[in-house]
């Protein structure tokens, strides 16, 4: 919703603003379309040029992340901590009960209280492969520590290529669009034996051409590419959680403590309140009472 907000201002402050100043925007929807086919059509090529299928479909779906938001709530983030404990607190317990969970994830009673986590297929991986690791004994967490940390890196590499690619294109746009004024230029040179109200409208629809690409870059592009950003940075706490919470485990602190460990980790703004989680802990010990 703030997304689309954010668009309805820049248009009509950008288009306001103009006409407020005695602009008319006849040159402007005239030219629009012409130049719009060079400018907006020579980005998709550059666009498609650079990606491969792969990165055009990852950054098209990525878009939808402007108006969607993270895709991870603070009741998630409470959730995956009640999951980890009663996780560790199994593993603790009996260390063959929690395999049937953690190799079947899909059937687990345990995973399918927690819908939305367990169709997460890298959340669950993630914890599945760590818990492996817990049972095989690791004699060095930190050793496991520092592959779970090169294993998001990757996967944080990855999940930010929708955004460079986005900005790529927003760095390029301003010099296309000078592409098209100079094409412009080059067409209004050709009638220059015509009036000046001709020659004005031509270098009118000319400069429509460096205005766009402007426009375009620092007004939906650029912010597109940042917000893309910044919502792919703040879902990888969710996946930071999970490396908190399990290489505490790893340490042997008790599952109290892990669980405190991966919420004080966790931004402000989407971290469960101590109460809050305190009290959906009891409710777990009570169910598997």
């Amino acid at each position: 919703m703030i997304g689309i907000l954010g668009i309805v201002v820049i248009f009509v402050m950008v288009f306001g603003g103009y006409l407020a100043a005695g602009g008319k925007m006849t040159i402007i929807l005239k030219s629009l379309p012409f130049e719009m086919m060079m400018i907006g059509g020579a980005a998709t090529g550059a666009f498609l040029i650079s990606n491969d299928m792969g990165g055009v479909k990852h950054t098209l779906k990525d878009v939808g992340k402007v108006f969607k938001g993270p895709k991870w709530k603070p009741e998630d983030y409470r959730d995956l901590l009640c999951l980890l404990f009663s996780l560790i607190r199994i593993a603790r317990q009996n260390p063959v009960e929690v395999e049937q969970h953690i190799e079947d994830p899909a059937s687990s009673a345990l995973f399918s209280k927690y819908p939305r986590i367990q169709a997460d297929h890298e959340a669950v991986d993630l914890i599945c492969d760590t818990m492996r690791s817990a049972s095989m004994n690791y004699d060095d967490p930190h050793q496991v520590e520092e592959v779970l940390e090169k294993r998001m890196e990757a996967n944080l590499h990855h999940a930010m290529h929708s955004s460079h690619a986005l900005q790529t294109v927003a760095d390029g746009l301003p010099a296309l669009g000078i592409v098209a004024a100079v094409l412009g230029v080059i067409k209004t040179m050709g009638s220059i034996d015509q009036p000046p109200e001709v020659l004005g409208r031509l270098i009118g629809g000319a400069l429509v051409g460096t205005f766009l690409g402007v426009f375009l870059a620092y007004g939906l592009v650029g912010p597109f590419a940042s917000k893309v950003k910044a919502v792919v940075e703040e879902d990888n706490h969710f996946y930071l959680l999970i490396k908190e919470v399990l290489v505490a485990n790893l340490h042997n602190h008790n599952p109290a403590m892990c669980i405190e460990v991966g919420r004080q980790n966790t931004p402000s703004h989407i971290r469960p309140g101590f109460t809050d989680l305190e009290q959906a802990l009891k409710d777990l010990k009570q169910d598997a009472a």
